[in-house]
């Protein structure tokens, strides 16, 4: 996952070091309260408010260093009707909620 950041595009892409089955176990609690669907395969829909965010996702080769291979996904976000605050204010909880890895 990326750094936290100041503020966020109303729609990027990511490259996030996990596979499909732990995004999909992740993602509950990534959004919180809001309401989360998953309308197709690799797709969910996220209702914020009186706007949204579309995720989609596809599994990327593994990286590999040596003998170890490290799952990959390439995941879009695409908001709608949200403003900078609003993002921002989801994407800071989003964030520190996927962040994995010690410290």
């Amino acid at each position: 996952m990326n750094e936290l950041q100041s503020s966020y595009a109303s729609h990027f892409e990511r490259e996030c070091g996990c596979t499909e089955a732990e995004w999909r176990g992740w993602l509950p609690g990534a959004v919180r309260d809001h309401q989360l669907a998953w309308p197709a395969p690799g797709h969910a829909h996220i209702s914020i408010g009186a706007g949204s965010l579309q995720l989609h996702w596809h599994t990327l080769p593994p990286r590999q260093l040596g003998l170890v291979r490290f799952p990959r996904l390439q995941v879009s976000f695409a908001f709608d009707a949200l403003s900078d605050a609003e993002r921002l204010a989801f994407m800071k909880y989003f964030d520190l909620y996927m962040q994995r890895g010690g410290g």
